[in-house]
């Protein structure tokens, strides 16, 4: 099909080549002639995330000195610095069926492991959102599966009938979801291509550079903005497959040690961690940005797992460093490996910031919250409750926000909701209504 006969461009416009389907971006070439001679833009839609790390973090060193704009970020938040007027710290957050390893039940809920669960708020969304995207919603974490029925759950995200929807984390495989054909033949085919090192960008260049020559240079460097951070993921995937079709060096062990019953660090230690972490973000990114879905769950950290890396001077695991017994040594390596965490998270919000959507930027159209099932020492409250982005959906940031105390995390997500259009009917969970000083 010849996207150039498209005028304007429809939202839905693809290059298509060897099998591949690629959808774009938003461009101002999708605007009518008249709109465009006005300088006009489409309302941009509302996106949000979901976002859960398992077992807490050290809230002893989280929490910003002060409230309002100028409230000091504490050493955990530093990272995100650059970011402030994008994200608001919320204190007095609480779970109440929460606390402990179960807290992932209750997190999306306010319903308690063992109970039967209801729909949870990415799925209220993906239900009137789900209809304009090709994925009403994505489920992603750093466990395959749902983990259901242990207290390592693998997905915060519930249907209407309460059943946990799988999660996926694979990055490869939520590539191919949003990039590859789907039948299993054309996967298979597509999957041998791709260890050839033959891209989606390749198989699409010859109908990009027709549409390249066609637009206008806001629209040429959004594209180019666009394929850059496709290439990037195509690059980082191809990078570890050719490692991975390596054979691993057997180098003379003698003398140093029994390596077979070193615990290793999640992910083999800090180089695939930070790569895979980014790259799970990127995808994210891009899913929001091709408007593949509008709404995303990801289980960043899951309980009991997690944690070690002694190329920050951190030698234990995240769960055994929580048993901190005040010791100051495991509270020092808490604050390291949160902070790793919150350096992802700014990554993360500068992709966002940097791609252009609408009148502003995708950042200022996504709202990502982000929490926990316990604070520190197991608790059900003072949880590190964090929401980023989505001043352009009328979210008001002021760096860090005190709460009433024991403040339901439910008000959180039904403000969420709000901006997201979705009609709560009755009360939703166990909130007391939206966070008033949230919004404009």
């Amino acid at each position: 099909m010849n996207i150039l006969k498209f005028q304007p461009l429809k939202r839905r416009t693809f290059l298509r080549g060897a099998g591949t389907c690629l959808t774009l971006p938003w461009l101002e070439a999708m605007l009518p002639r008249t709109a465009r001679a006005a300088t006009e833009t489409p309302k941009a839609v509302p996106r949000m995330g979901m976002f859960y790390f398992g077992t807490g973090m050290n809230m002893r060193q989280f929490y910003p000195q002060g409230y309002g704009n100028d409230a000091k970020l504490s050493r955990i938040l530093t990272p995100l610095e650059p970011h402030r007027g994008d994200f608001t710290v919320l204190s007095g957050t609480c779970l109440e069926k929460g606390g402990g390893h179960g807290g992932a039940y209750p997190f999306a809920t306010s319903i308690a492991i063992g109970e039967k669960q209801s729909i949870s708020p990415d799925q209220l969304a993906a239900k009137l959102h789900g209809k304009q995207t090709r994925f009403p919603s994505l489920q992603l974490s750093v466990k395959r599966g749902t983990g259901f029925g242990s207290q390592i759950l693998a997905t915060i995200s519930w249907n209407g009938q309460g059943v946990p929807l799988a999660a996926e984390n694979d990055p490869q495989a939520v590539f191919n979801q949003l990039f590859r054909p789907a039948s299993e033949q054309q996967k298979a085919q597509q999957s041998d291509e791709f260890r050839q090192r033959r891209s989606v960008l390749d198989a699409v260049l010859s109908d990009a550079h027709q549409l390249t020559g066609k637009l206008g240079q806001a629209d040429r460097h959004q594209l180019d903005q666009y394929f850059h951070s496709i290439r990037e993921v195509e690059q980082t995937l191809s990078r570890e497959i050719a490692w991975q079709d390596r054979p691993k060096p057997q180098p003379d062990l003698k003398g140093y040690g029994d390596y077979e019953h070193v615990v290793a660090p999640e992910g083999n230690g800090k180089f695939v961690y930070d790569t895979y972490g980014k790259l799970m973000y990127d995808l994210i990114a891009l899913a929001y940005q091709t408007d593949s879905t509008r709404v995303v769950s990801y289980v960043v950290r899951t309980e009991l797992a997690g944690g070690v890396y002694p190329e920050f001077g951190v030698n234990k695991g995240y769960h055994e460093l929580t048993h901190h017994g005040n010791d100051p040594k495991n509270l020092e390596e808490l604050a390291k490996v949160d902070t790793i965490y919150m350096q992802h998270w700014r990554y993360f919000l500068d992709r966002l910031a940097s791609i252009r959507d609408g009148d502003g930027t995708l950042l200022d159209h996504t709202m990502l919250g982000f929490s926990s099932g316990m604070g520190i020492g197991h608790s059900k409250d003072q949880l590190p409750t964090v929401l980023s982005g989505g001043s352009g959906l009328g979210i008001r940031h002021q760096t860090h926000l005190k709460l009433n105390d024991n403040t339901p995390l439910s008000s959180l997500w039904q403000t969420m909701l709000e901006k997201m259009g979705v009609t709560v009917e009755g009360p939703f969970q166990d909130s007391r209504g939206t966070i008033g000083e949230l919004v404009v």
